[in-house]
C-alpha cells in the first residue's frame, strides 16, 4: 500500500516536470519567432540543422546528468567522461588499429567502469557525490592530457564518421541517435521497475530501503549508465570532427545541468523527465546559436548560461516549496 502511495506521489511530481517542459517549449517557439524576425539566417535549413546537430552532443551529457540528478545529486564528471571517451575511441581506431565497433565498445566499457567506481565510492564509503565526481573529473582530465600531451588525435576515417557527420534525409544522424536514447531512457524511467526505483531513491533513499529497494546497487548502476551516455556524446563528437580533441566537453558540465534543470528535473532529486531534458538541451543550443547569428561576443555565452541556470534553480526551488506546502 505504501509503495503504491509513493508511486502516486512520484507520478504527480513527474506531471509537474511535464508542465515545466511545456512552458519551456512555448518559450523556445516564441524565441525562435523573434530570432527569425531579427535575423533572416535563423530559419534557414542550414542553421536549423546546426542547432539540432549541436543539441545532440551536449544532449547526451544532459541525459546522463538527468539520471544522476533524479537519483542522488549532481555529476560533475559528465563532460570529462565524454572527453575521455572521445580520445580513447580516436586512439583505439587509429594508432590502435582496432575496427571502429570494437573501439567504440572498448571506450564505453572503460567509461562505464569509471562510472561504476564513482558509484561505489559514494555508496560504500558514503562520500559526497559532488566531491567524488569532481575528483573523477580531474582524474579524467589529467588522463586525457597525459595520453595526448594536449595534441589532437587525427586520422579517423571510414563509415563510422557518419555517426557524427551523416544525414538521414534532412535529419542529422547524431540527432536521431540522441532522440533514440532519450526515448529509450524515458521508457525505462517511466515504465520499468528500475525507473520507478530510481525515482523512489531520489525522493527518499531511506524510505526506499525500507520497501526493499537495493539503493546502493541501483546508484552504482545509475553512475555506470550515466558514464555510458556521456561517453556516447564524446564518441559522436569524434565522428563529427574526424578526430579526438582534448578540449571536448569543457562546457558540457554546466550545460548538462542547465538543460536538465530547465527541462524540469529537480535539484533535490526524485523528479524529472528525459523528454524534458531534450527540450532543455534545445533551449540551451538555441541560445548559443542566437549569440552567433546576432554577432554577439562569444564571451556573453557563459553569462547567458549562468543566468539561465540561476533562473532554473530559482524556479525549481519555488516549485519544491509549493509542493511541500501542498502536502
Amino acid at each position: 500500500m505504501k509503495k503504491k502511495e509513493s508511486q502516486s506521489k512520484l507520478a504527480g511530481r513527474f506531471k509537474g516536470s511535464n508542465n515545466t517542459s511545456l512552458f519551456i517549449l512555448l518559450f523556445i517557439i516564441l524565441l525562435g519567432a523573434v530570432l527569425s524576425i531579427v535575423s533572416e539566417n535563423f530559419l534557414t535549413a542550414y542553421n536549423i540543422g546546426v542547432i539540432v546537430r549541436q543539441m545532440s552532443f551536449v544532449g547526451m551529457a544532459a541525459l546522463a546528468q538527468t539520471l544522476v540528478l533524479i537519483t542522488i545529486g549532481t555529476d560533475l564528471s559528465v563532460g570529462t567522461t565524454a572527453c575521455l571517451a572521445n580520445i580513447l575511441f580516436a586512439i583505439f581506431a587509429t594508432s590502435g588499429g582496432l575496427p571502429a565497433p570494437i573501439a567504440i565498445i572498448l571506450s564505453l566499457i572503460i567509461c562505464m567502469v569509471i562510472g561504476l567506481c564513482s558509484g561505489m565510492l559514494i555508496t560504500k564509503l558514503k562520500l559526497s557525490p559532488f566531491i567524488v565526481t569532481l575528483g573523477i573529473s580531474e582524474i579524467s582530465t589529467g588522463a586525457v592530457l597525459v595520453i595526448t600531451q594536449g595534441v589532437t588525435v587525427t586520422g579517423l576515417e571510414g563509415p563510422v564518421l557518419q555517426l557524427g557527420a551523416g544525414m538521414l534525409g534532412p535529419v542529422p544522424v547524431p540527432t536521431l541517435i540522441f532522440i533514440g536514447f532519450a526515448l529509450i531512457m524515458a521508457y525505462v524511467m517511466k515504465y520499468t521497475p528500475f525507473g520507478r526505483e530510481i525515482y523512489a531513491i531520489g525522493g527518499n533513499a531511506n524510505a526506499a530501503r525500507l520497501v526493499g529497494i537495493k539503493v546502493d546497487r541501483n546508484t552504482c548502476m545509475v553512475f555506470s549508465i550515466s558514464a555510458a551516455l556521456a561517453a556516447i556524446g564524446g564518441i559522436l563528437m569524434a565522428c563529427r570532427y574526424s578526430s579526438g580533441q582534448p578540449n571536448i566537453g569543457e562546457t558540457w558540465r554546466m550545460n548538462s545541468i542547465t538543460a536538465a534543470v530547465v527541462g524540469g528535473t529537480s535539484m533535490t532529486g526524485g523528479s524529472g523527465s528525459m523528454l524534458g531534458t531534450v527540450i532543455g538541451a534545445l533551449l540551451i543550443t538555441q541560445l548559443s546559436n542566437a549569440i552567433v547569428i546576432l554577432n554577439i561576443s562569444q564571451y556573453w555565452e557563459k553569462v547567458v548560461t549562468g543566468g539561465v541556470v540561476l533562473l532554473a534553480v530559482a524556479i525549481d526551488a519555488l516549485r519544491s516549496r509549493a509542493a511541500q506546502a501542498a502536502k
